[in-house]
């Protein structure tokens, strides 16, 4: 007997899916474990496995379909079986069709019911009273608004003049483009879709306080020349500036556990332990994995791990609850060149901090005017969870354990 197959639930916080491409074709069969198809969540790409054996009768959607979990999807049963009433019970399974798909345009000769005009042509012709078309030059023969400036243009002059302004305009229009000219359309969906949708909900649920300062950056440079120059077989050589920030941000939010923490409206819970977020701009679009117990990771291993993190973003293998459970994020744009930026918080999390390039910077010295090395921090809060004062002793406290480095290996 047919039955539907329903779209499983992927994740504790996925809505919805895209089906990415089918495996199956109509009238194929299908063995339970099978792959049916591949769909493309908010945080990765993965296969739909049947969960039934028979063959495939209906496909609901089609490849690039948006599919809400626990939905059904695709139809089996045995072959030539009558699935009519299946279908009918399901309803539409796709979008629906924008106001020109709906009305195919068709060419006549009145600027206020006809679909053979464009909507500028239309416009064009009701307000200057002109309620005669001629022929369109547009694709399929419609109207668009040189046809009808050409026929504005006209009514008051001699035919000969006529065909004149007609061969100018002709070759004006051979050379520059409809306005605005081309341009492609990128559709909101997949990860830049749930994006969209988390950064508005941040900053519509949350109140965003962005604390800005600078950090002595030479410490850094100096221990990442000095573990640069390290031989390969100390595993210190690919250490980079972000890892000895993201190590001294894990070692020091313990401290802190007002900004290692998430509000839940009711309550806000502080956590003992670092999960820590590090924000990775992928193909897809940006993508936070996290490393989980950063607080009890080495320098050396909280370097292996966010490289292993990154590629696993990148290459679009990285797992679901690798994408989940922060309790504080590091969003770095240095190696960019931002100097300064303000991140937008990752609700349930009340802190994230942004890091910038190191730039030379003017101070004032024993000598006078002197240059000093300096990396610029943003740390925006969430205003209901905590106060300013907290954040700032924070990012005071982070500046001066940059400053001296090897403080933080102490802590």
């Amino acid at each position: 007997m047919a039955e539907k197959i329903v779209m499983p639930k992927l994740g504790n916080t996925v809505e919805s899916v895209r089906i990415v491409a089918w495996h199956k074709e109509l009238g194929e069969a299908i063995a339970i474990g099978e792959s049916i198809c591949e769909v493309e969540t908010d945080k990765s790409t993965m296969e739909v496995e049947a969960e039934v054996a028979g063959t495939l009768l209906a496909r609901l959607y089609e490849a690039d379909d948006d599919v809400p979990v626990l939905r059904p999807f695709a139809v089996v049963g045995e072959p030539g079986e009558d699935i009519a009433d299946l279908l009918s019970s399901h309803g539409p399974a796709f979008s629906p069709l924008s106001a020109e798909e709906e009305a195919p345009l068709r060419v006549g000769a009145s600027p206020d019911g006809d679909a053979g005009v464009s909507p500028r042509a239309r416009n064009l012709a009701s307000s200057s009273g002109l309620t005669t078309l001629p022929a369109g030059s547009g694709p399929g023969g419609r109207i668009i608004e040189r046809d009808v400036r050409a026929a504005l243009d006209g009514r008051s002059i001699s035919p000969a003049a006529r065909a004149l302004i007609m061969d100018a305009r002709r070759a004006l229009d051979s050379s520059i483009p409809d306005f605005p000219g081309p341009f492609t359309k990128v559709p909101v969906k997949g990860v830049r879709k749930v994006i969209a949708r988390r950064m508005h909900a941040s900053l519509q649920e949350t109140a965003q306080l962005t604390l800005n300062s600078s950090a002595p950056a030479g410490s850094l440079l100096a221990w990442r020349d000095t573990y640069k120059n390290s031989p390969r077989d100390y595993g210190l050589s690919d250490i980079s500036i972000n890892d000895f920030v993201v190590f001294t941000v894990s070692r020091l939010l313990p401290r802190h556990p007002e900004l290692n923490a998430q509000f839940q409206e009711s309550h806000i819970e502080q956590y003992h332990h670092v999960h820590l977020g590090c924000a990775v701009d992928t193909p897809k679009g940006l993508m936070v994995p996290v490393l989980r117990f950063a607080d009890r990771l080495s320098l050396v291993q909280t370097s292996v791990e966010i490289r292993r993190l990154a590629a696993a973003c990148r290459e679009d293998h990285v797992g679901p609850d690798e994408l989940s459970g922060a309790t504080f994020t590091v969003s770095n744009l240095g190696a960019l060149g931002i100097e300064s930026f303000t991140p937008i918080l990752d609700a349930p999390q009340v802190a994230i901090l942004g890091v910038g390039s190191v730039v030379n910077a003017p101070i004032e010295t024993p000598e006078g005017l002197g240059i000093e090395k300096r990396m610029g921090l943003s740390l925006t809060i969430d205003h209901q969870a905590i106060d300013g004062a907290p954040a700032a002793r924070f990012l005071k406290e982070l500046c001066g354990f940059l400053d001296s480095l090897e403080w933080a290996f102490g802590l």
